[in-house]
């Protein structure tokens, strides 16, 4: 009868598995700056921290994310609007103008990216592409449109008077949009989120951007909303910490 060899194990053999330190390099960063994620600090002192807490390799945006003090459910409490950076946002947009034929030479001196009517609205409602940041049209265009609800709905495109993208006066909207024009609008949960620069712009710049966003906010409160608007603001970069305002 054979006799049973057990096996033993290698002591010499030590197989270990590191988890990720990610999470012990950016309190590490954070020791360093002398940056406290539980207090809240001025905008100028924020984007000093937004600076030294940013380890990418790449130029990241900075975002401002914003908690409100709305019912998301409710349709008079949405808040919505549009504002002009001073410094713009550091993105190139393209942007689409849907318009009639008589007014396609118009929009195309514009300085528009894309131009078209009808072939277009049936170019996408097939291929079901956007190849385009921001879509504006003349009022005259929108009845035709409503095929591209589905696709550019999901996505916030779909042009409305709400944010200044259903207009006669294309040059204005686009050179606007051009010059840094965003459109805001709160989420499911009540929340907002924007990107108002690079880390790449230096810090006056940052921050006249994040001041300008900040007051056209505070006068965006509905009507029907109670209590508190702005219940929290947070700054932050991309893979960057959150860094509280004040508000």
């Amino acid at each position: 009868m054979a006799k049973k060899i057990k096996k033993q194990k290698d002591k010499n053999v030590s197989v270990k598995t590191e988890k990720p330190n990610e999470e012990k390099n950016v309190k590490k960063q954070e020791e360093n700056t002398g940056f406290d994620k539980s207090k809240t600090y001025s905008v100028e002192k924020a984007v000093k921290f937004a600076r030294e807490t940013s380890k990418v390799k790449f130029d990241p945006s900075v975002e401002l994310h914003a908690r409100l003090g709305i019912d998301p459910k409710k349709g008079e409490e949405q808040v919505r609007g549009t504002v002009v950076l001073p410094h713009g946002t550091g993105k190139t947009l393209r942007i689409a103008v849907f318009t009639s034929e008589k007014n396609e030479k118009d929009a195309k001196a514009s300085g528009a990216d894309i131009v078209g009517g009808e072939e277009l609205i049936n170019q996408i409602k097939q291929s079901g592409k956007v190849d385009f940041d921001v879509a504006v049209a003349t009022p005259d265009i929108m009845p035709k449109m409503a095929p591209l609800a589905k696709v550019l709905g999901p996505k916030g495109m779909m042009p409305s008077p709400k944010n200044d993208t259903i207009t006669t006066k294309i040059k204005e909207a686009v050179e606007q949009l051009k010059k840094g024009k965003i459109v805001f609008k709160n989420d499911d949960t009540a929340n907002l989120h924007v990107a108002l620069g690079k880390l790449s712009f230096d810090d006056n710049a940052l921050k006249e951007n994040i001041e300008t966003f900040i007051a056209v906010l505070k006068k965006s409160k509905p009507a029907s909303s109670k209590g508190i608007f702005i219940k929290g603001l947070v700054l932050s970069t991309s893979m960057g910490p959150g860094i509280k305002l004040e508000i």
